[in-house]
């Protein structure tokens, strides 16, 4: 196949053994954990966990990502669709609340076809970091019911500097829109798990609290009070190489997470924050062909 699915639009030979794109990948799915996860937000994770199915590469460059190992490296294992659903029936036999596909962008393709054969007895979440085409978005229309994308910066300089796609903020505006379109506000059943809608999340990062406000502003101009939930997430752990960014080579500060959520607060946002004990690098779950 000749990709175009993301916002890169690079046009990319992948076939079944390579890839020649940003994302490394070829076109058969490439997975590198399926496991329940219990560290989602609340009505995605319940009480039994939420299915997640992990794919390798990315089409980001975060130089910040605790995921490198899969979206930088690229470890995973190459399954076929029959093994996909395989995977998925037995998340669902494990209790899973739903099944949430983390960092899909780069296979909606195989995402699509999964969906158009098999219709989950849970819900489906879409787990992407916001760079999504709103063209292939609306090929998961009907198919996707949570949506849960971030939404890293509103300024072009900050994300070509921390993810090198400097059009990333109307790429991800654009594609959040789309989502919530598809969503509409926010359903729960009657344990209070998500049925249907979006949560924005947003990662605070080092010395980057008004970006985090710049988020949450442009999120309650957007949307009327009760459409989307947003996450302010306070989890951030110096990752990698971070010489190219040493302001990024820091946690974050107990101020800083105060100043975002008493923003957050006086915004009026429905939502979720995090303590600053999330920042801890055994909250990344192990990437090791768990359930693969």
């Amino acid at each position: 196949m000749l990709c175009r699915q993301c916002p890169r639009d690079c046009g990319a030979l992948r076939t079944r053994t390579r890839g020649e794109g940003l994302c490394r990948m070829p076109a058969v799915p490439v997975l590198a954990r399926a496991a329940l996860h219990h560290w989602e937000e609340p009505p995605i994770s319940g009480v039994r966990g939420s299915g997640t199915i992990f794919f390798s590469g990315c089409s980001l460059g975060c130089i910040f990502c605790q995921n490198e190992k899969i979206s930088h490296q690229g470890f995973g294992k190459a399954v076929t669709l029959d093994r996909l659903r395989e995977i998925c029936e037995e998340l669902v036999s494990q209790g899973a609340h739903n099944l949430n596909f983390v960092n899909p962008t780069h296979y909606a393709h195989a995402v699509v076809r999964l969906l158009e054969e098999y219709r989950p007895p849970v819900p489906v979440v879409w787990n992407t970091g916001g760079y999504d085409r709103a063209e292939t978005l609306g090929r998961l229309d009907g198919r996707v019911d949570v949506y849960l994308p971030d939404l890293k910066y509103l300024d072009s300089d900050t994300a070509l500097r921390c993810s090198g796609v400097p059009d990333y903020p109307e790429i991800a505006q654009r594609a959040i829109r789309e989502m919530v379109r598809q969503t509409g506000p926010c359903r729960f059943d009657d344990n209070g798990m998500l049925l249907k809608g979006t949560i924005i999340r947003h990662l605070i990062l080092p010395g980057q609290t008004g970006q985090a406000k710049a988020v949450m502003d442009w999120t309650a101009r957007e949307f009327e009070p009760g459409t989307v939930l947003f996450s302010l997430m306070s989890q951030y752990t110096p990752w990698g190489d971070l010489s190219a960014l040493p302001e990024l080579n820091r946690r974050l500060r107990a101020s800083e997470i105060r100043a975002a959520q008493e923003y957050m607060r006086n915004l009026g946002l429905a939502g979720f924050t995090q303590e600053r004990t999330a920042a801890k690098e055994e909250y990344t779950p192990p990437f090791d062909l768990t359930g693969i």
